[in-house]
């Protein structure tokens, strides 16, 4: 009660901060007189004067009012559009790092023109991102015309530019691109071998269009780019050899949920056996070096005990397919993740397919929390104002409209039944069309709009579907959607990026009908005709009430239904929306409160017959906003467990960095080959034991494997006060001694090319099979939970362990290659014909559902392309007696038998 009275007294804060922002503006506006007296090339040099007065030490802020009216004038000479005194504010809240929440209409499009350029001046570039690859042309194309007026360059990104173009897009003043492009190019540049292949440079400022449809509803899908994994066949029959032994006490089955899970009987017989094929680590199935075999061993039990042949899948010419269970339809092409269709190929006993693994991978949330400034514009986003600023740290500013709204919203209109509703829809949409009214229909599905298209079509009215595959044939449907009697149905109309304008749009019209005509009086003489017929249809229209837009069903958020009420009554427009709804809705029916609906629709309600109340209304908003909470919180635990990868993404990364801007990475090398052996020599002779308790023999073994020596350890023994620090310095001696003469007569800069070389290869290597772990560690650590544990806490101790143990991993294999490596030096081989680069796929990948959301891209070459000519050759396989190569081992674990010291699995046993 005293907040209300507060409010209509004083105003909301966003009233009073918009006010503040205002006094802005009116010095923005006195700006007016003197930027329009100048002469094109005096408005064009602006941009000389603003870069001068930021290196004599101005910040962005001083020049906010003379740069902004600078870009006012110059949309007005190219667009002839002037930025209205509401899109100026809403500039300077992009300016601030803020989201600008601007109606429908209110040209959010021209509203960034003000921030990109005023943030484009210190040329460290800008970004502005949007949702699709036709609005990044079509927006770089029609507001590149102010940048380049103004003396700035324009790029933008698409798919299928190479590198050398991706790379100019990006050195660009401004550079358009879709958030995936961005996301992809970063981690694809955090896979290449040199600065000189990466094609971004350090982020700046990214100003997101429709942000809540990027920054929220995108968000919950990570970016993943994927490739071949090594061949796990080996791995998969050896595991399911096993399985295939298991009882039904060894096992607990819960065929309602598809899970199965080991007994403790079961746990420790399959320890047992997994010792025996040499497929465990130790002796515990459940220590964290054994992450990936229970990931295996899970999938091989469930494709063994509760996927059946020929009711879950049929084995077709050697491939297993699967059956969908709803339709019994084989789903040729389809298969199962993490490594499922893989346990079941090898149930089968048919050639095992590879599976992709996970090369990189970034959440939208992470991406974007990277650019020192963030901001964004949308039709709405108030309604997840608290999700901005707890991810993102940017605040929503409400934005005024120029003309206030004239719509009006009805309460929604509730029906028994689906078909009910449909019926009504139609009755009311052919009743607008005899009077001229454009409709738009918003439905929540594609399903749900082919349904509602045949009632139309069996009433006989005239209307257009918008297919959301193809971006700009939507374009031209939507800007022709407030035409005299037109009636368009669409799917979720966020992001369509076109205004629909009451009579038409002329500039489309002028494309679709003018296109081909060359200029002179004959085209000059249609235009004219165009423009008369779309006033006099514009009048009629007005006439007829407006747009009306009608609501076959509420969406899950409030958000997306706002998107389609903001549709109408653009600019002042008259305007009309109404939803139309029932029990049979998805909403209603899965969140509403079920017994209430039920009870007063079956009691008051008769067939055909609709219900209004605004206490439905309520209840249906009540239950939106627990939608909305659930989804955020679904967002946000993507987010906690991104987290976790990041920082250590970061450190790989930043590693990765170090290493190829360094002139010289012999100090990295010498301190990881130090490291080493300090763990080597501690492992076996612990601290505070005295040399009788030494495990000589495991260090002597140990030395031998990783860095080729053999020091005479027992001689050393005999000595006075023989400690562990004077084993590791002498080691430490004998391993430089060795790599000085391994490295004798190879010219440096050679040297430190093989360096940098093995060091990133082995870090891509390590880094690649650490998020493998970490993949497969997600999947099974909600179980921990049952154990009264907080899953993401767990998830974090063991993701700390495991990056620990990664660090190790790759300062050991960086010095076992380099003191075993011979190194030949070779002229660069071309590559035969038909030579096929191996395959990497870009995902976005939805975490709980598993869907791929995304077009598949070859960044191949992009990643192998320009390695220098060098080889790491591997010690040759032994001859036996006869000749013949050695054979290599039945178990993946044993020494390689070439005399290496490393597993056969590390050596000679690698793909490829």
């Amino acid at each position: 009660m005293l907040a209300s009275l507060a409010k209509s007294l004083f105003g909301s804060a966003n009233d009073r901060y918009v006010a503040k922002l205002g006094k802005i503006v009116e010095t923005i506006n006195a700006f007016e007189p003197t930027i329009s007296a100048m002469t094109d090339d005096e408005l064009r040099g602006q941009t000389g004067l603003f870069r001068q007065r930021l290196a004599d030490g101005a910040k962005l802020d001083d020049l906010l009012p003379e740069a902004f009216a600078t870009v006012r004038e110059a949309a007005s000479r190219t667009l002839g559009q002037r930025h209205y005194d509401v899109q100026m504010i809403g500039g300077i809240a992009l300016h601030r790092g803020e989201i600008a929440e601007m109606r429908t209409g209110e040209g959010k499009t021209l509203v960034a023109t003000l921030a990109t350029y005023l943030n484009a001046l210190p040329g460290k570039g800008v970004h502005v991102v949007t949702v699709n690859d036709y609005l990044a042309k079509r927006d770089a194309e029609w507001m590149g015309q102010v940048y380049r007026f103004l003396g700035l360059s324009v790029g933008v990104i698409v798919p299928n530019l190479s590198d050398v173009e991706r790379r100019a897009a990006y050195q660009a003043d401004i550079t358009y691109a879709t958030n995936n492009e961005l996301g992809f190019d970063y981690l694809r540049d955090n896979m290449k071998f040199s600065r000189e292949q990466m094609v971004q440079r350090p982020f700046n400022h990214a100003i997101v269009d429709e942000v809540d449809s990027i920054l929220i509803d995108e968000a919950r899908t990570p970016l993943i780019i994927s490739g071949p994994t090594d061949d796990k066949s080996e791995l998969y029959m050896g595991v399911d050899a096993i399985v295939k032994q298991f009882e039904e006490p060894d096992y607990e089955k819960d065929e309602k949920q598809k899970s199965i899970v080991l007994t403790e009987d079961g746990t420790e017989k399959a320890e047992r056996m997994l010792e025996a094929a040499g497929l465990l680590e130790g002796t515990n199935l459940y220590d964290i070096a054994n992450t990936q075999v229970v990931h295996h061993l899970n999938q091989a039990l469930k494709a063994n005990k509760m996927f059946k042949r020929d009711i879950d899948y049929i084995v077709k010419d050697g491939k297993v397919v699967i059956i969908d269970e709803f339709t019994g339809r084989m789903m040729d092409g389809r298969r199962w993740s993490d490594g499922l269709h893989q346990a079941v190929e090898a149930k089968e006993g048919v050639q095992i397919e590879p599976e992709n693994q996970t090369l990189a991978s970034i959440t939208f949330q992470n991406y974007f929390r990277m650019y020192p400034k963030l901001s964004g514009m949308t039709g709405t986003a108030a309604t997840e104002a608290p999700e901005f600023f707890d991810i993102y740290r940017m605040n929503v500013v409400t934005i005024p409209t120029n003309v206030p709204v004239q719509r009006i919203d009805e309460d929604d209109e509730f029906y028994k039944n689906i078909t009910d509703k449909f019926a009504a829809i139609a009755k009311e949409i052919k009743a607008r069309q005899e009077k001229g009214q454009p409709v738009l229909v918003g439905t929540v599905s594609i399903e749900k709009s082919e349904m509602l298209s045949e009632y139309l079509e069996q009433e006989g009215i005239r209307h257009s579907v918008l297919n959301a595959r193809f971006h700009e044939s939507e374009a031209h449907i939507v800007a022709q959607a407030g035409r005299l009697g037109a009636v368009t149905i669409a799917t979720n109309m966020a992001g369509r990026g076109t205004d629909i304008k009451l009579g038409g749009n002329l500039e489309f019209r002028m494309e679709d009908e003018l296109k081909d005509m060359p200029e002179g009086p004959e085209r000059d003489a249609l235009l004219a005709r165009m423009k008369a017929e779309i006033e006099a249809e514009r009048q009629q229209v007005l006439a007829a009430g407006g747009l009306f837009v009608l609501g076959t069903e509420r969406h899950e958020s409030r958000r997306i239904d706002n998107q389609l009420r903001g549709r109408s009554g653009r600019q002042g427009d008259p305007g009309l929306s109404r939803f139309y709804l029932s029990l049979d809705d998805d909403l209603l029916r899965i969140f509403g409160p079920q017994t209430a609906f039920a009870r007063l629709m079956n009691k008051n309600l008769e067939d055909g017959e609709a219900i209004v109340s605004p206490w439905i209304s309520k209840a249906i908003e009540t239950a939106q906003k627990k939608v909305e909470a659930r989804n955020y919180d679904i967002r946000k635990q993507v987010v906690e467990f991104d987290d976790v990868m990041n920082d250590q993404r970061k450190v790989i990364y930043e590693q990765r960095a170090e290493i190829m801007d360094a002139d010289n990475v012999s100090d990295v090398v010498e301190d990881f080959r130090a490291e080493t052996i300090r763990g080597l020599v501690f492992a076996s002779c612990p601290e505070a034991t005295y040399p009788e308790q030494w495990d000589i023999e495991r260090l002597k073994e140990s030395l031998e494997e990783v860095l080729d020596l053999q020091p005479p350890v027992e001689s050393w023994l005999q000595e006075d006060a023989v400690d562990q620090d004077m084993l590791v310095e002498r080691i430490q001696l004998m391993s430089d001694e060795r790599m000085a003469a391994k490295t004798e007569g190879v010219e440096p800069d050679r040297w430190i090319q093989v360096e940098k070389n093995v060091l990133i290869q082995n870090l891509d290597h390590h880094w690649k099979e650490h998020l493998a772990t970490l993949d497969a560690l997600r999947q099974v650590i909600h179980l921990r939970s049952y154990a009264q544990k907080k899953p993401i806490d767990e998830y974090k101790q063991e993701a700390f362990m495991l990056f620990e143990r990664l660090l190790i991993a790759i300062r050991e294999d960086v010095t076992r290659m380099l003191m075993r490596v011979q190194v030949q030096f070779e002229e660069p081989v071309p590559m035969p014909a038909g030579f096929a680069l191996p395959e990497f796929v870009t995902h976005h990948i939805d975490p709980l559902s598993g869907d791929d959301n995304s077009a598949d891209f070859d960044a191949g070459g992009a990643l192998l392309s320009n390695l220098p000519p060098m080889q790491v050759v591997r010690p040759e396989m032994p001859e036996s007696a006869d000749g013949e190569t050695v054979v290599a081992p039945a178990s993946r674990n044993a020494p390689c038998p070439c005399g290496s010291g490393r597993k056969y699995k590390h050596c000679h046993g690698q793909a490829g």
